[in-house]
């Protein structure tokens, strides 16, 4: 069997005959010295990141802060003299979850890389506490992992007793000392990986790596299995840790998360989003001009308007209503939290939704993911040509089940656009239609399909992750809204492209045929002859192309058929077009960028600019 270290946490149970921890920690200042978080039993740990401890109700805990702080007790448990459990294991802790995630992890050591599949964790996912673990007799051979989930849904910032339990033949997860799952895939002895780092406040393994963003007071792993009296015991000696109120230290600092940015623009309206560490007020102050009052050298902005969001919040939504079209308002967003502490946005700009006979301009930015310096440099050059709003086809991040990626990859690379002009997104594959994009979207609902106007534009967005064959949701609503438009100019914005010459996504172009294209998403073109559509916005393929007018599955003259466009260079990995060139293709281009397009009346001009600002592309389409 192989070594490992000996965790768990010194506790009395004996009206219960409960079982003794092989490893304890508690996570409070009395057991840190410098970076060394010392056992009650077991090994010490090193503590990373920024190091800082909030109160409870009996005491205080450690505070994760989601980007930096881990407690490793092992770089690799193989290499320690110790031993985790064998064949029957407990592990006890006491949590509060501030940002769920896909893959949370409490307390484990664990391997999930494909095939390579070995040990245990104790965690969470966006709803709910987890328990995963593989054993040497699994249903389906040895290194299948199950996934255990329970079925209370925690409450973001409030604590939890969660405790999951192996007797050798069945998995059994307990919150607050009552069984909330229980699965009977495993069976035998554990099964551990050949190495693998002993994490207490994160699911780290050789290719993932998600920080804990919470509270963590205590932690305990046993040899043995507990059995439901004893962990309630467990519960019961700290109950009182629950009825805490949930927003006490969900962070023990005011501070942004998100600076402001705006959405869902109208003639009449704007939403004005951002988010706090904390639950604090949302104001914003706002009007057709900024007055500074003050002495000279310390003056302060004054606005004419204020809107106020009732209750205390980390998400800020504030809706500005009754504005008038295609005008100029200035404003600045205040959050004061519980203890008085004050959050001041800068003073910041935006336009509303102009009239149909005004001109008007958008830029077009797709797969931002992943890569917050190109992405930055994009939404320069974007925000520097002044767009009304920015039209992005998906992809906003790599994995839209990470929190982290929403704050330091998308929102704080695009600050410098969204924080003045309207945000109109669609779903892309990487956003896994997580939580996080309905939480930060402020559209109608469904959210992930809808249209608006713009000037005598109609844009009409859809989630081309779902079905969209005829019969569908998404056909019904999007044959409705075309066959009901009189806009001058029908634009249709979804992830998937219908066409591309790229080299190998739905078919390897380098050593044999390809559908040059998505088959899903080719079943709206039908659509889009019938009822007139102009362009169709793209991502996915992360180059850049323009076809030719087509219409019914031909290329046609410049005024006859609908252009499709891939501008899927906003940050992503980028990728090459094939040597064979299809007979839609009217120009490609390999290389990050972005596209900016100018309406006015029966003219619409499209320019497409690489990373450096520099014009490589032009389209010019005139109505008669």
């Amino acid at each position: 069997m192989r070594s490992l270290l000996a965790v768990g946490l010194l506790f009395t149970l004996a009206p219960h005959d409960g079982p003794d921890p092989i490893g304890s920690w508690r996570l409070s200042k009395q057991f840190v010295s410098g970076d060394k978080l010392g056992s009650i039993l077991g090994v010490d740990g090193r503590l990373e990141g920024q190091v800082s401890f909030v109160a409870d109700a009996d005491g205080e805990a450690l505070f994760f802060d989601g980007k930096t702080t881990r407690v490793v007790l092992a770089e690799d448990f193989s290499e320690s003299e110790q031993k985790l459990p064998e064949k029957h294991m407990s592990v006890t802790a006491w949590v509060a979850v501030n940002t769920p995630i896909e893959w949370g992890g409490i307390l484990g050591v664990i391997q999930d890389n494909g095939q390579a599949e070995g040990g245990w964790i104790l965690g969470y996912n966006e709803h709910h506490f987890t328990f995963a673990m593989t054993s040497e007799g699994a249903d389906d051979g040895d290194g299948y992992m199950t996934y255990m989930s329970g079925k209370t849904r925690y409450e973001e910032g409030r604590y939890y007793h969660v405790c999951a339990t192996y007797d050798g033949a069945v998995m059994r997860l307990y919150v607050n000392g009552k069984l909330d799952a229980e699965s009977r895939a495993q069976s035998g002895p554990i099964l551990y990986p050949d190495h693998a780092p002993l994490v207490l406040g994160g699911y780290k393994d050789d290719n993932e790596d998600y920080k804990f963003h919470g509270r963590l007071r205590s932690a305990r792993v046993f040899a043995e299995t507990a059995k439901p009296a004893a962990v309630q015991d467990m519960f019961a000696h700290s109950a009182q840790l629950t009825a805490a109120d949930p927003h006490v230290a969900l962070d023990p600092n005011h501070e942004w998360l998100i600076r402001p940015y705006l959405q869902w623009a109208t003639k009449t309206g704007m939403t004005v989003r951002w988010e706090t560490t904390r639950p604090s007020s949302s104001v914003v102050h706002w009007g057709l001009q900024v007055d500074w009052v003050g002495p000279k050298d310390a003056r302060e902005p004054t606005f004419a308007n204020k809107q106020v969001q009732a209750g205390k919040h980390r998400l800020h939504e504030v809706r500005l209503d009754g504005l008038k079209a295609d005008t100029a308002y200035y404003y600045r967003v205040q959050s004061v939290d519980d203890l008085g502490r004050e959050l001041w946005g800068d003073v910041l700009s935006f336009q509303t939704a102009p009239s149909a006979d005004t001109p008007f301009a958008f830029a077009v930015i797709s797969d931002t993911q992943g890569n917050p310096k190109v992405s930055g440099r994009v939404a320069e050059h974007a925000w520097g040509l002044r767009p009304n709003f920015l039209l992005h086809p998906g992809d906003l991040v790599s994995t839209g089940t990470v929190k982290q990626q929403w704050l330091e990859h998308f929102f704080s690379s695009m600050k410098p656009l969204l924080e003045r002009v309207a945000l109109f997104p669609v779903l892309g594959n990487h956003e896994r239609d997580a939580r996080f994009y309905y939480d930060y979207m402020s559209l109608p609902a469904p959210e992930y399909y809808y249209t608006f106007e713009y000037g005598n534009a109609q844009f009409f967005m859809i989630d081309s992750n779902r079905k969209v064959a005829p019969g569908s949701e998404q056909y019904k609503f999007l044959e409705r809204e075309l066959k009901r438009s009189k806009a001058e100019w029908k634009v249709v914005c979804y992830h998937h492209p219908a066409y591309t010459s790229d080299e190998n996504d739905y078919g390897n172009t380098w050593y044999g045929p390809s559908t040059r294209g998505d088959l899903r998403t080719r079943k709206l073109v039908p659509l889009f002859d019938k009822y007139g559509v102009d362009i169709v916005w793209n991502g996915h393929i992360h180059s850049y192309e323009r076809t030719w007018p087509l219409r019914q599955d031909k290329a046609r003259s410049p005024t006859d058929g609908t252009v499709y466009m891939i501008t899927g260079g906003g940050g992503g990995g980028l990728e090459l077009a094939g040597p064979i060139r299809p007979f839609f293709q009217n120009t490609v281009k390999h290389g990050h960028h972005f596209c900016y397009v100018a309406v006015n009346g029966k003219t619409l001009e499209m320019k497409a600019y690489d990373l450096e600002g520099r014009l490589f592309d032009t389209l010019t389409i005139e109505k008669r």
